[in-house]
């Protein structure tokens, strides 16, 4: 049987299938952590889930360290979790600067009811900049400017030669739909919770995956805040023993933390309170960590 596995590298060059954290932060302006963003990049094209605040200079820092499909020009292809603002501020960012860039295909933006909606409204604020880029004299490519929303519901979303691409109804507080996302490879498969609390549907889902990117908050932390701050992160959120729990009832080959709320506690204690319910491999990431995909 083949054994899949996943190595922590520093910015590999010759990987088939990398993943990359672009952003591991939260609505909290953290200065060494950009808002939440994850790229597959898979023989050297990338996908994008999420759009947190800072997206195209990380792609662009992981680019000059290596991983040359981060390219700005190369972002074509997002996936949004849900329309949070710590997941989409950098929405505009990942359209225009990649537009501006000379990106050669037009760029496709799929996510939750609301999507397109929010991609239209983007174009329509940016319509002058778009103006004079196109006709003022700047020589753009008009088709760095067909951008498109989709909004979509669970179940398979995207495929190419290169992934299949499921979508993953999770509960998120009171949003009506959240997605956490399966990417399958020829390389093995990822999948990425965006926000949610525990949930059943995601382990089934995630069912042997052999990398389980999870957002995460300290329990000991949580303990600490007042009441209506309690009620929702529970709600909302995801504590570490019940990210461990997911993990282990999924069957994940490898557990990475991201969008960390460890709410004044050390990463060592965040790590213990997955250790509770996990034993498998575990890594507490930070913006930049790059992960290599391979059977």
């Amino acid at each position: 049987m083949l054994v899949r596995a996943l190595i922590l590298l520093s910015f590999p060059l010759f990987a088939q299938t990398q993943v990359v954290l672009l952003g591991t932060g939260t609505p909290n302006p953290e200065p060494d952590r950009s808002g939440p963003a994850v790229a597959i990049v898979i023989r050297g094209k990338p996908y994008i889930v999420d759009a947190g605040p800072g997206i195209v200079r990380r792609a662009a820092e992981a680019q000059r360290k290596g991983i040359a499909g981060l390219a700005a020009d190369q972002l074509s292809r997002a996936f949004l979790t849900h329309l949070h603002s710590d997941h989409t501020a950098g929405l505009p960012d990942l359209m225009f600067t990649a537009a501006v860039m000379g990106r050669a295909e037009p760029m496709l933006i799929q996510g939750p009811p609301g999507t397109a909606r929010m991609v239209n409204l983007l174009l329509q604020a940016y319509s002058e900049d778009i103006e004079i880029r196109l006709k003022g004299g700047e020589p753009a490519l008009p088709v760095s400017y067909d951008i498109k929303g989709k909004d979509t519901a669970p179940g398979l979303v995207y495929r190419d030669d290169h992934v299949r691409v499921t979508a993953i109804s999770v509960p998120h507080g009171s949003w009506k739909q959240a997605f956490a996302y399966r990417f399958e490879t020829a390389d093995g498969t990822v999948v990425i919770s965006g926000d949610t609390t525990f949930s059943g549907n995601l382990i089934k889902e995630a069912k042997d995956c052999d990398l389980l990117i999870h957002e995460v908050y300290c329990e000991k932390g949580w303990q600490r805040r007042t009441p209506d701050w309690q009620k929702y992160h529970a709600s909302f959120h995801t504590s570490a023993p019940d990210v461990g729990r997911v993990a282990t009832k999924s069957g994940a080959k490898k557990l990475v933390l991201y969008h960390h709320l460890p709410m004044g506690e050390p990463e060592s204690q965040v790590i213990e309170e997955v250790r509770r319910t996990y034993k498998g491999p575990l890594h507490y990431g930070r913006d930049l960590d790059v992960f290599e995909v391979k059977r």
